[in-house]
């Protein structure tokens, strides 16, 4: 599997799918799902409320899947991440299980390329460092016959930092 790191912006990401860190309601947001929301345009949020309709909000740790509207890519997988409350033995496996189910959602879309944002590090105050860890060791561990891409895009030189030494470590083992 191909890892690539960008610092950029992940609503102008050529990928077959990115990933949203969105909050539960899945009505759109501030950081990066408010960014996706607004450049994807009304088609995202009229599919995220019909998800919502079927089944309620979505849950910390889990991922559902939607278009990609006026975006670059095919679709947009919208994840939940956890809320940083000090609480590790609660918050890492659900940080966790937001890479692995976008990833095993993208698997079952056929997906070839997917870029992931920085999930929960924004706004919900995870720990950066302990959030990069956990990307680059879970995306490094799933196994795919059909993803073959996957691009952490960071938003901000820290993030940036923190990946490209994690990616570059990593890589030594």
């Amino acid at each position: 599997m191909n890892i690539e790191l960008i610092k950029g912006d992940i609503t102008k990401i050529q990928a077959d799918a990115i990933v949203n860190a969105a909050n539960s309601s899945l009505l759109g947001g501030g950081g990066v799902d408010g960014a996706i929301h607004r450049a994807g345009g009304k088609q995202i949020l009229d599919e995220c409320i019909e998800i919502r309709n079927k089944q309620g909000k979505c849950n910390t740790g889990e991922a559902v899947v939607t278009t990609a509207g006026n975006l670059p890519a095919q679709y947009v997988i919208h994840t939940v991440g956890p809320v940083w409350n000090g609480d590790e033995g609660k918050c890492f496996p659900l940080l966790e299980n937001c890479y692995k189910n976008s990833l095993k959602l993208a698997e079952s879309l056929g997906i070839k390329t997917i870029a992931f944002p920085n999930i929960s590090t924004g706004v919900y105050r995870f720990p950066k460092e302990a959030a990069g860890k956990i990307a680059v060791e879970t995306v490094k561990n799933f196994r795919s016959d059909t993803v073959g891409k996957i691009i952490f895009v960071c938003f901000d030189d820290e993030n940036e930092a923190i990946y490209r030494e994690l990616l570059e470590n990593n890589n030594k083992i």
